[in-house]
């Protein structure tokens, strides 16, 4: 596990957010200041994918432990969570996670109070504008979405998992295991299928498309279709105590 350095920026504000990223292949974490900007290196581990809940719990206090003071956890997770509590892991196995109070295990293990919500979620709250109907696609190992209107997120349709094409989910057609399957030209074919029917379905102003697989988008967007950083996924944890 690399050890974090404070980066040596001036601090805005008091307040520091321990933001964690769980990821399908990844977890992730750092410390930001108010305006979102990381005040240590991001740490990373590979994810103990098929872990019980209270070894994931575990493996992050043991990966955030070199990042030093913070006063508040925020956490993106691979699926649908409501008040703290996961409903869905579906890239995580799902072994143990159904109804696992997430926020409170972490807030007893860490010590701080902590605010958990979909990692897509998370993700776009670093990168929308906040203006009109805005929409976040993911593609990682999964494929991950967040609705947001004038900047407020909407609650979370777990669209990854509604039929895509012939039977099978938008996950199953457009992760990353169905990438390295059918090949990324294929792939891509997929994802522009997938812009067609998010706009359809959403009539977006605008959307934004991260996540690790991002990068591999190699046919020319709309004007507002924009591919977004994958630091999103840490930045955002500040937007998550913006009530």
């Amino acid at each position: 596990m690399a050890h974090a350095q404070p980066v040596e920026i001036p601090t805005i504000g008091r307040i520091r957010t321990l933001a964690i990223d769980v990821g399908g292949s990844g977890l992730k974490a750092s410390v930001l200041d108010e305006a979102g900007r990381l005040l240590t290196e991001r740490v990373r581990v590979d994810t103990p994918v098929g872990s019980p809940p209270r070894e994931i719990v575990d493996a992050l206090g043991r990966l955030v432990a070199p990042l030093g003071a913070y006063d508040r956890v925020s956490v993106g997770f691979p699926g649908v969570v409501r008040k703290g509590r996961v409903l869905t892991a579906p890239n995580l196995d799902n072994k143990g996670w159904k109804g696992f109070d997430l926020a409170g295990a972490l807030s007893r293990a860490l010590g701080k109070p902590v605010r958990v919500a979909n990692d897509a979620d998370v993700q776009g709250l670093a990168v929308i504008a906040g203006k009109g109907v805005e929409v976040v696609v993911t593609l990682g190992t999964g494929f991950g979405t967040g609705l947001y209107l004038d900047g407020r997120l909407a609650p979370h349709l777990e669209l990854s998992h509604h039929p895509f094409r012939k039977g099978e989910t938008y996950d199953e057609h457009l992760g990353n295991a169905a990438r390295k399957r059918v090949g990324t030209r294929k792939w891509n074919r997929r994802v522009k299928k997938a812009i067609r029917n998010i706009r359809a379905l959403a009539s977006f102003d605008h959307l934004y498309i991260g996540g690790g697989n991002a990068k591999r988008i190699d046919f020319e967007l709309d004007p507002d279709v924009t591919i977004v950083s994958n630091d999103a996924g840490i930045k955002g944890g500040v937007a998550l105590w913006q009530d």
